[in-house]
């Protein structure tokens, strides 16, 4: 159910029970009105009412209990002060939590409640059992439309289950990490990269044997009996000999090999084959991390393949433990972008397969359904760790349990050899350049598929034998933009390219990153230079989608949908190319599961060769959903218009320049403590300090001083030696540089490289400002002030000028269009000022927004003792300054004619198609 209904149910739903409700007539009642309207419920046995439960010699009746989510309920009649306790048929005074507790003794270890809930009708108090002593967290029924998802629990567990298996999995990341700088230390050369690959491969061995045994794919405590009958400085020698066993087939093997190693189960697979790998002796250290913390100590069947095989990866890779970690991705992110690109739908044809009446008609759906489910095909052409893989394959395997569950009655209902399970890690293909991340990702995947044949050998009640290994994952070592993705897997087999490519700006890119978006788009391709590398996989799928049904979505930094990016990288794929954006998450932060977090500012965009067949496309902003028509490259839905550079303005405005730029080395900059000492020293310079300022001293108020001697006769400089000797030093720093041009300038040490100083007072724009504010905060310099190049300046710039750029409408143009430095707003001449469509009002409209903006200047004047960041910051902005914005935004909006309740993204579509008119 989509939020907007949900709270709109939870509104009907505390109206109509508001002053009502006996616990005797009435439970069942509230509680299937609860989960069925509120929360989408259809199945009525989901909760159970009057569980039956022995508690001191005699029954109780618990009033709810939902299995699945293991929550229990103890309902009380309306106005019941839940505090107060009243006697029990079973013996003694309890309260309604007391007396819920007592019912927990009563039931079966497996069905110990994770939540208790006792409520009145008027009031649900929650207890998490999972906490030492839990304390009540309150929801009253009149406040249900605006907390109902606190309650989600009642339906979902998996945000529980994920909790425990990502603590569980990270503590596992740790363990490994400790053994790995055990090992490390063993080795005769642990710097080589030869040793690195070999303990590596060691640790994943390692990690694959105790998953195994926990999992009971060995025996019970099998790997740990092994290795425990041997003292640590003999372990190496019967760990070589196993690693050998679990790669050879029954049929080869040594018939005298002795029992406790021949009792071992052959793996396959290729995990055990390399012989070639180097194993140092083991300490008393190592012995008992391996067989005690990590073996005895920890139970590996509860770690998420998904999680631990980034964890896993982040903690070993010797690469990423330099760099202090890596991106990779939180399950809830992983189905950002697969739920919308396959699952949703899917789980929506599962859902109406179940609505079929007849039998035999429904059962030969399922079938059809289950082997549709098999023959899909996905690629993940950066895939790390195997992240995206290994939970993509995980959710087709639960929705498949959930069809063999369906179909299952007996053996032969699956015909001959019994063999339930379609899906395999076989669909599943990866390209990845770093080789220890392969193997992680390949034992990803088989642990993921050894625990979802433990699900599917519970519903069938039967062993199914994973081992010898018969499936194996596609994941393949090389660069993936220089290989053929056609060899990995051939486009017309594919379904879907999933993925998170690397986060490498363009600025930053190494020369073979550079090397590598050449053989990709080619050498005719406008502004490469300009394009951050992850465009290099959106060229890739694009290519391999053609003449396809193959759908791609990508998770990328949100540069690629802002700034110049977007008509360098967008416009030749939709216009030329006939691509399709499907669905969108618009920004948002992007959270790491390392240890050190690692926030990026992300998009995720889903897009195809064939449109979308009903012609809706959703785009997500936040918690929002909304299904639109189109969705264009900026992530709005509006039509394919493309912001390109621009040297001069759209419209008649004054032009717009950066301020000026030393190339100085600092030494004609100075803080005013520093210009008051170098004036004591030099008396005469004091006449040629100007303020400065670049983009935080204006948003601060706090000014930096330039000594400007570009006006200073060679006579009067020659009478000041610091001055002079300042001159020197950045006639020496030019002549040192590489720079042609910075060399040429040394000519001239006493000039800046751009010089912008107006004659009259200027306009200022910061080049960059905090997301976190409303508005960027410009204004007014005079001209005795100097401007930096970190900010922008407008000479002949008015108040109507100064109102219409300080308006929600030109904001939202910046946020749309602009680039980012991280996530800071970018305001460029060429991109934003320039192309912005202004409006032509009449002349009483001309007045009102210049009636406005003064009224912003007047608002701040009211607080000289803040900065700007202050009067800006939303927590902090005085409300005067917050109503003057508003008037002036209705000026501007009227002056465009907009209605004053247009939402952002329906302001920028609109100025969108002025900007076309006007580029037209």
């Amino acid at each position: 159910m989509k939020a907007n209904k949900q709270r709109q149910a939870a509104k009907t739903f505390a109206e109509y029970w508001k002053g009502r409700g006996s616990e005797k007539s009435d439970t069942q009642k509230f509680w299937l009105s609860l989960l069925q309207e509120v929360f989408g419920v259809e199945d009525k046995d989901y909760i159970e009412f009057e569980k039956k439960v022995p508690v001191n010699n005699v029954y109780g009746y618990i009033d709810g209990y939902i299995p699945s989510t293991l929550v229990l309920i103890e309902q009380k009649s309306l106005g019941r002060d839940m505090k107060k306790g009243e006697q029990m048929d079973f013996g003694g005074i309890y309260t309604p939590f007391q007396q819920a507790k007592k019912y927990i003794s009563g039931l079966p270890r497996p069905e110990h409640p994770r939540w208790i809930i006792t409520c009145n009708f008027s009031s649900f108090f929650i207890y998490d059992m999972d906490e030492p002593n839990p304390k009540p967290m309150e929801i009253k029924l009149e406040n249900l439309p605006d907390e109902y998802n606190r309650l989600s629990f009642l339906v979902d567990s998996g945000d529980y289950h994920t909790r425990q298996e990502l603590q569980v999995s990270i503590d596992a990341g740790a363990i490994v990490g400790n053994l790995y700088d055990l090992l490390l230390a063993q080795y005769r050369d642990p710097n080589n990269p030869s040793s690195l690959h070999s303990l590596n491969m060691l640790c994943v061995r390692l990690v694959f044997c105790l998953y195994a045994e926990d999992a009971g794919m060995f025996h019970r405590n099998q790997f740990y009996d092994y290795l425990n009958q041997y003292k640590p400085e003999q372990m190496r020698k019967p760990l070589i000999d196993l690693f050998e066993i679990l790669d050879t087939p029954y049929d080869q093997r040594d018939p005298y090999t002795e029992r406790s190693l021949a009792a071992f189960p052959y793996v396959n697979g290729g995990l055990f084959s390399d012989k070639n790998i180097e194993i140092p002796l083991f300490t008393k250290e190592i012995s008992d991390l391996l067989l005690e913390s990590a073996g005895a100590g920890f139970d590996w069947s509860r770690i998420s393949p998904t999680i631990f095989g980034a964890v896993f990866e982040s903690t070993l890779n010797p690469e990423t433990r330099r760099h202090g970690g890596m991106h990779y991705t939180s399950i809830e992110n992983i189905h950002r972008v697969i739920d919308p690109l396959f699952l949703t739908g899917l789980q929506d044809e599962f859902a109406e397969i179940q609505k079929i009446r007849q039998e035999k008609a429904r059962r030969s759906r399922l079938a059809e359904f289950q082997q549709k489910l098999a023959s899909l095909r996905f690629l993940d052409p950066a895939c790390g760790s195997g992240n995206f893989l290994t939970e993509a394959y995980i959710s087709l395997r639960k929705l498949e349990n959930q069809i063999i569950r369906l179909r299952y009655n007996e053996a032969t209902s699956f015909g001959g050899e019994f063999s339930p399970i379609h899906v395999s890690i076989g669909q599943f293909f990866g390209i990845e350049v770093n080789d220890f991340a392969v193997a992680v990702a390949r034992t990803a995947l088989w642990i993921a598929e050894a625990q979802m044949m433990t699900e599917t050998e519970q519903i069938v009640g039967r062993d199914l034998n994973l081992l010898p290994l018969r499936s194996y994952p596609n994941i393949v070592e090389g660069n993936a933009l220089r290989i053929d993705w056609d060899e990995i897997c051939p486009r017309t087999k594919l379904h879907y390219i999933m993925g998170n490519p690397p986060f490498v700006g363009a600025r930053i890119m190494s020369k073979e990153q550079k090397d590598d978006l050449i053989k990709v788009f080619g050498t005719k391709w406008k502004n490469i230079g300009n394009m951050d590398y992850v465009s290099g996989w959106y060229k890739k799928a694009v290519d391999y989608m053609r003449d396809t049904n193959v759908r791609t979505a990508l998770v990328s930094t949100n540069s690629i949908t802002q700034g110049e990016q977007v008509a360098n990288l967008w416009k030749p794929l939709i216009s030329q190319f006939g691509t399709h954006i499907d669905f969108a998450y618009r920004t948002f932060r992007w959270d790491s599961e390392a240890y050190e977090q690692a926030h990026v500012h992300c998009v995720i965009i889903g897009f195809s060769e064939t449109e979308n067949p009903n012609n809706k496309h959703r785009l997500f902003d936040g918690d929002k959903e909304q299904e639109v028509e189109h969705i264009n490259a900026y992530l709005i839905p509006a039509p394919d218009i493309f912001v390109e550079s621009r040297n001069k303005p759209l419209c008649d405005i004054p032009g717009i320049g950066i301020g000026n730029k030393p190339i100085d080395g600092g030494n004609y900059l100075f803080t005013e403590e520093e210009m008051h000492d170098f004036i004591k020293l030099e008396p005469d310079a004091v006449r040629y300090f100007h303020p400065w300022y670049g983009a935080q001293e204006f948003i601060n108020r706090q000014p930096r001083y330039c000594l400007w001697l570009g006006d200073c006769s060679p006579a009067e400089l020659r009478r000041m030696p610091h001055c002079l000797k300042r001159v020197e030093a950045v006639r020496q720093l030019r002549l040192a540089s590489k720079s042609e041009g910075t060399v040429k300038l040394a000519d001239r040490p006493t000039r800046f490289h751009v010089e912008n100083m107006p004659k009259t007072n200027y306009l200022l724009i910061p080049s960059t400002s905090s997301e976190n504010r409303d508005y960027i905060p410009i204004g007014f310099m005079s001209h005795e002030n100097m401007a930096s190049n970190l900010v922008l300046i407008i000479p002949s710039a008015t108040l109507y000028h100064f109102g219409i750029l300080t308006s929600d409408v030109h904001m939202a143009w910046m946020r749309t269009v602009a680039g980012r430095l991280k996530s800071d707003y970018r305001y460029s001449k060429e991109i934003v000022y320039n192309n912005f469509p202004w409006p032509e009002p009449i002349d009483s409209q001309h007045e009102k927004i210049e009636s406005t903006a003064r009224q912003i200047l007047a608002a701040r004047e009211l607080y000289p003792d803040s900065s700007l960041a202050d009067l800006y910051d939303r927590t902090t902005m005085p409300p005067e300054l917050r109503r003057a914005h508003r008037d002036n935004d209705r000026a501007v909006r009227t002056a465009y004619g907009f209605p004053a309740d247009l939402g952002e993204k329906e302001v920028v579509a609109r100025l969108l198609e002025l900007y076309a008119i006007k580029t037209s």
